[in-house]
């Protein structure tokens, strides 16, 4: 048995520059890995491919993102070989915070590595594009800068590490849904981000929070924008919704008043608040 923690994501800032002919959406975002984790575990001793999760909203079939990575993984390498994958999830689901991508990279490193590094971790990125847009950072497992549809990946080792408080509100959004309602012309993402030094300079970050995609989902999730306001209230620097959302985090850069924070947002029972770091 190998077991291996597969962490969540947070968008910094999330600016989509443009749509693309197949669909896609070119991107420029700042993305930080959070000590927010899901839990793998891999029995090798299978005699096929099997993904098992208690979580009643994740597939166990071919459209879960962990089949699919270990289906291709097996495919591109020409291996005929059997493992169990069970998966213990602690991020919320349909989130913004990558819950699936995390855990289909996670699949990707811990197959290669058990297979005698048969990939370099460029063919793994590869790989992992296909599966989802996201998959190819968390490879990669540091502080990065995405670019186009996820692809390029400029590694950012500059961020303090932030306490971070995350909300939750419980509804999940479909990310095809709230791409298809963003209106361009509306963004303005690149007006806040527009002076962020891509290297070289460490900036507070709160100065730059923005999400392109926030205004859309927010009509659809007006709780979005009375999460933020609360987390200003108590305390944190900066908050914003991540990803397609709903999940809104504030950032602390005292772990007390994060605490404080915590316990004073009776209104959010457990399962919808979550406290982490930035993994920097």
């Amino acid at each position: 048995m190998i077991k291996e923690l597969s962490p969540a994501k947070i968008n910094l800032f999330l600016q989509v520059t443009g749509r693309r002919p197949d669909g896609y959406h070119e991107l420029n975002t700042l993305m930080c890995g959070i000590t927010l984790f899901d839990t793998i575990f891999f029995d090798f001793r299978a005699s096929g491919l099997s993904v098992q999760c208690a979580h009643p909203e994740v597939p166990e079939n071919n459209t879960n993102l962990v089949w699919k990575a270990a289906t291709l993984f097996f495919k591109t390498c020409g291996i005929q070989a059997g493992v169990k994958i069970q998966i213990e999830k602690k991020i919320p689901v349909g989130a913004g915070l990558g819950g699936g991508s995390s855990n289909a990279a996670i699949v990707l490193k811990v197959l290669n590595k058990y297979f005698g590094s048969l990939l370099p971790d460029e063919k793994l990125r590869e790989i992992g594009l296909e599966i989802g847009a996201d998959v190819p950072f968390f490879i990669q497992g540091r502080p990065a800068v995405a670019k186009g549809i996820g692809e390029k990946l400029i590694e950012y080792d500059l961020l303090q590490k932030f306490h971070v408080l995350l909300i939750n509100p419980g509804i999940n959004v479909s990310t095809a849904e709230v791409y298809k309602n963003l209106n361009l012309g509306l963004t303005k993402c690149e007006k806040i981000i527009t002076n962020f030094p891509f290297s070289g300079v460490s900036v507070d970050i709160c100065n730059y929070l923005c999400n392109d995609l926030e205004t859309v989902t927010t009509k659809m999730i007006p709780d979005i924008e009375r999460i933020k306001a609360l987390l200003m209230k108590f305390g944190s620097q900066g908050a914003m919704m991540s990803g397609s959302g709903p999940t809104v985090f504030g950032l602390f850069s005292d772990s007390n008043q994060a605490k404080f924070a915590y316990r004073e947002l009776k209104q959010f029972h457990e399962k919808q608040k979550f406290l982490a770091e930035l993994i920097v």
